[in-house]
């Protein structure tokens, strides 16, 4: 592919962006729906059961089944949230045009609700409009349970729940059509590189994890109490469902078997060796020691930090991508929390904030062509004040509505579990189950 078409579909690169001026004839695409298909139902595998064995072995024996218990019930809430309205908030593009700035540039309006009107003959570049929207579902499904992680074993289930809910609503929503929501949308605007979510994702996520963590406070006996992970090897299965999982959230952002979908494969594969190479040198130096969960971790900063770059660097960039996220986000979780005394249970924060973060500002570094990138004609110093505005505005506007919603909950059927019910454990006092017997 020249550097001329890559520029030419680059637009057509960007998750579920409806606004693309598709021929209202174009064929159906077989190969490209069946992928997307495969894609949304590895994504959902990678959360449930990924996902949460990665987190449900890093928490106490006592906690486990929470973890679980909170992941199925966000993926029932958000489902039909999504279906509702928020899947139309994302994608919705009334109002909305190339420059324009507006209140459609934050969020999208109502007229893709309950998905009346898509019919299963309408297609967006040759796939179905369906396969989309689900494939769209798993992103927003899994985003709220990443942030769990930054205040597990302390919260009530109920306040988790309704935690997942608001928070796609006015958080998720609003910030993956910022990002993706085409021309017109304030980071399409500002020229912010973001291919699968290193945004709207994984800082939106991270920060999410921090507020939570902050609000909630420590969990009782933190940091003089140990509690170490109770089952590694679920982590690391968790682990390797992830790296697995990935290659659907990233190559499925495609949005079709092309091109493209090959270089992102490619390149969140050589990024993820970049990311267990990077833990492993750094914890060897700094520890002596190296650790099946530091193994673990390195694989997910590598993912992390990949995520925003995927089609926009070479094998250089990835690498290079994968080894830096890893060693900051090394740094991140051995000393922020520490350091500044917040209790985010599973390093979220750490991992997926900061990981995004370094991410997102190296995608406008590494996809320049002296690199190996694929973006033409790009200005790196601009480049990097658009990766950091897009940034500095998830920041901003998750950590602001995380604090809100946390507060309401709070006000109104509180937030965390009760001394003896945190003493307990939460599987007994929240499900009245054991996940050991």
């Amino acid at each position: 592919m020249t550097s001329d078409t890559f520029k030419k579909l680059l637009p057509c690169l960007l998750l579920l962006m409806p606004t693309l001026a598709f021929a209202e004839d174009t064929p159906f695409d077989a190969a490209s729906t069946v992928w997307i298909m495969v894609s949304a139902i590895l994504v959902l595998i990678m959360f449930i059961p990924g996902l949460a064995l990665f987190y449900g072995g890093m928490v106490r024996a006592k906690n486990v089944l929470s973890i679980f218990s909170q992941f199925f019930a966000i993926a029932g809430v958000a489902g039909i949230l999504w279906i509702a309205f928020v899947y139309s908030f994302v994608t919705d593009t009334t109002n909305m045009s190339e420059g324009v700035l507006n209140l459609n540039s934050f969020v999208g309006g109502f007229d893709k609700a309950f998905l009346l009107g898509i019919t299963d003959q309408t297609l967006i570049a040759g796939v179905p409009e369906f396969v989309l929207c689900i494939f769209g579902l798993t992103f927003a499904m899994i985003t709220p349970c990443i942030a769990v992680g930054g205040f597990a074993e302390r919260m009530k289930f109920g306040a988790v729940v309704l935690f997942g809910a608001l928070w796609l609503i006015l958080v998720y929503g609003p910030l993956a059509h910022m990002v993706w929501g085409g021309p017109g949308a304030i980071m399409h605007n500002w020229g912010v590189l973001d291919f699968a979510g290193g945004t709207a994702v994984h800082i939106n996520s991270g920060v999410a994890a921090l507020v939570g963590a902050l609000i909630l406070g420590k969990r009782h006996g933190w940091p003089t109490t140990p509690m170490p992970p109770h089952n590694l090897v679920y982590t690391m299965i968790g682990a390797a469902l992830l790296w697995a999982g990935w290659f659907s959230f990233n190559v499925g952002s495609a949005l079709s078997a092309n091109t493209t979908a090959g270089l992102v494969l490619m390149t969140t594969m050589i990024a993820t060796c970049g990311g267990i190479v990077g833990w492993m040198v750094i914890e060897k130096i700094m520890t002596k020691h190296v650790t099946s969960l530091g193994l673990a971790s390195g694989v997910i900063a590598g993912l992390v930090g990949i995520t925003p770059a995927a089609a926009y660097v070479g094998a250089l960039g990835a690498i290079a991508i994968g080894f830096i996220t890893s060693v900051c986000c090394f740094f991140a979780v051995t000393g922020l929390k520490r350091k500044f005394g917040f209790d985010d249970a599973l390093d979220v924060f750490a991992l997926h904030g900061i990981g995004g973060m370094v991410g997102a500002i190296l995608t406008g570094i590494f996809c320049i062509p002296a690199l190996g990138g694929y973006v033409e004609n790009v200005n790196v110093g601009q480049q990097l004040i658009a990766q950091i505005a897009g940034i500095l505005l998830t920041v901003v506007y998750c950590g602001f509505f995380t604090w809100l919603i946390f507060k309401i909950i709070d006000k109104t059927i509180g937030l965390r579990a009760s001394n003896e019910q945190e003493q307990i454990g939460l599987d007994i006092s929240n499900h009245n189950e054991r996940a050991y017997n």
